[in-house]
């Protein structure tokens, strides 16, 4: 039996259409804060935590660190940096995740970092990515995990202190033939232990008053009279309404002294970038019912380099396929299959914008390139799961399959620019391993994305609408054509750059659905409002 989206449980933030975005690319206790002569102290605390696995509580450490100015201002905002957050969790952990297949790991950690500032409080997520990690043979599994945090401003001066709190781990796992493990996604919860030393405390920093500030009003005596038109003078407040009024001015006193966090989005800002390329539909390529548009972007590592790529921000519009629903013989849920097409846009064609990246050839000569990512060939987004009408529960795993060529359009080498001529490029499309050859036949980039959700908790991984990271392993086939003036590039070029293993990771804003307005999904025109944040 087949049927559309009916039956299928509504996810949070996933409209009725679905859409996968097409992917591409090229290439022991707290130990005290050490101040430094530039004005920051390194923030470096391991804490004891406990975090609940499916098999039950268990202990796991967690080590924080973090550089922080020694002291601000007053209603300045400053940013904690080079934040790390490393997690170690137990064996008993990688047995867990062991017994769905899984034999790696991608995680994404959530920590909330309480600051507080005498009675008056905030509370802060820290964001991490972690680099992708095989599950240990024996004993525990390290994840570390790097990313930018809020901002923070203190409004009175005083001391501002920073301590860590809960923790949530985002998983998504892999398996060695490349299939959903199962789960494919599982987030697990850690609390920090009670006997966490100093509880949980990160680092103070000195909030000194702004000298440009007025200096404040004293408080004015309460009067023994109402103002005008306020009520009767013979008739004074009860004791027990002066102390209601008493406790508001105190509330919204303590409100106003709060430290305010202005937090970073990983997933795109509230407002589009004005360096944002244009990424709408128009006469030449209108729009239907089943149309999307979303930006990607992304980093690719370049083995041969020992360094990573930025992919540059870039527009993807969707032609989004019905999603189909194949019943369990039992009517208990059912297996979920969609399929779409894409394509990259830029000034009309399909491609990305042109992107820079800059390496250590043979690991001492320096190079420039400037790129560009051509689409030769359909972009398909195949979505397959399942889902449980009695417990709610749904996976989906979706891969995006995209022929791209690269092309080199400059070249400088230690300074000195060669020319390459109008065609220098790769020999043909960068490759993948295909899981399914005899179905997709032929060289291309696949990329993965994975989620799974429970509810009442929040979906976690890759949902097809609300985007998220695809992942993948891409080889760099040679190079030809390039070279000018009776230069032959090609060597150069290949001996540099082409070969296997060079591990993707791909971002994906929220779509947007050019014909079902959405304020929060889309602008005015018709673009995608979220700008994705590269991660690695």
């Amino acid at each position: 039996m087949r049927g559309h989206r009916a039956a299928v449980p509504r996810l949070p933030r996933v409209r009725v259409r679905t859409a996968a975005i097409g992917a591409f690319v090229v290439l022991a206790a707290m130990v005290p804060a050490a101040v430094s002569a530039s004005g920051t102290q390194e923030a470096d605390a391991t804490l004891p935590y406990v975090c609940r696995l499916p098999s039950g509580e268990r202990p796991a450490t967690v080590r924080v660190t973090a550089d922080f100015p020694t002291a601000a201002r007053a209603d300045k905002a400053f940013t904690p940096t080079d934040v790390t957050t490393t997690v170690e969790l137990p064996a008993e952990a990688v047995a867990d995740l062991a017994r769905g297949r899984a034999s790696g790991v991608r995680a994404v950690t959530r920590l909330a970092v309480g600051i507080a500032q005498g009675e008056s409080a905030a509370e802060a997520t820290w964001r991490g990515t972690a680099r992708p990690a095989s599950l240990p043979a024996s004993g525990p599994l390290t994840l570390t995990a790097t990313g930018e945090v809020p901002s923070v401003t203190a409004r009175v001066d005083g001391t501002l202190a920073f301590s860590a709190g809960a923790l949530d781990l985002d998983l998504a796992l892999d398996t060695p033939d490349g299939t959903a493990a199962d789960p494919a996604a599982l987030t697990i919860g850690c609390s920090l232990a009670e006997d966490a030393p100093k509880r949980g405390l990160l680092a103070t920093v000195l909030i000194e008053p702004d000298p440009t500030a007025p200096p404040a009003t004293p408080a004015s005596p309460t009067p023994s009279a109402p103002a005008p038109g306020t009520g009767t003078p013979d008739a004074p407040s009860s004791p027990g309404d002066q102390e209601g009024r008493d406790g508001q001015e105190g509330r919204k006193e303590q409100e106003g002294r709060a430290p305010t966090v202005t937090e970073r989005v990983p997933r795109g800002a509230a407002t589009r970038r004005p360096d944002a390329p244009p990424c709408r539909y128009d006469e030449r390529h209108p729009s239907t019912s089943a149309s999307l548009n979303a930006y990607v972007t992304g980093y690719t590592n370049v083995r041969k380099l020992a360094g990573a790529s930025l992919i540059p921000l870039s527009c993807a519009l969707i032609e989004q396929g019905p999603t189909d629903i194949e019943l369990f013989p039992d009517y208990s849920g059912g297996y979920l299959t969609q399929h779409s097409k894409g394509t990259l846009w830029y000034r009309d064609k399909p491609q990305t914008p042109p992107f820079q990246a800059t390496f250590l050839t043979f690991g001492f000569v320096p190079t420039k390139a400037t790129m560009v990512l051509e689409q030769t060939g359909p972009m398909t987004m195949d979505g397959k799961g399942e889902t449980s009408f009695v417990t709610l529960f749904t996976k989906m795993e979706t891969r995006v399959r995209v022929p791209l060529v690269l092309r080199v359009t400059a070249l400088e080498v230690n300074g000195t620019p060669l020319d390459v001529g109008s065609g220098c490029r790769t020999r043909g499309p960068l490759r993948s391993a295909e899981p399914e050859p005899a179905k997709f036949p032929g060289d291309h980039l696949v990329l993965t994305g994975r989620s799974s959700h429970q509810p009442p908790a929040l979906p976690v991984g890759y949902l097809l609408s609300s985007g998220g990271p695809l992942t993948g392993e891409v080889t760099i086939p040679a190079f030809t054509h390039c070279g000018g003036n009776g230069e032959n590039l090609d060597r150069l070029l290949t001996a540099s750059v082409s070969g296997p293993g060079n591990y993707v990771k791909q971002m994906q804003g929220q779509t947007c659905a050019v014909q079902v307005f959405n304020p929060d999904q889309c602008t005015k025109d018709l673009q995608p409002l979220v700008i994705p944040v590269p991660e690695r």
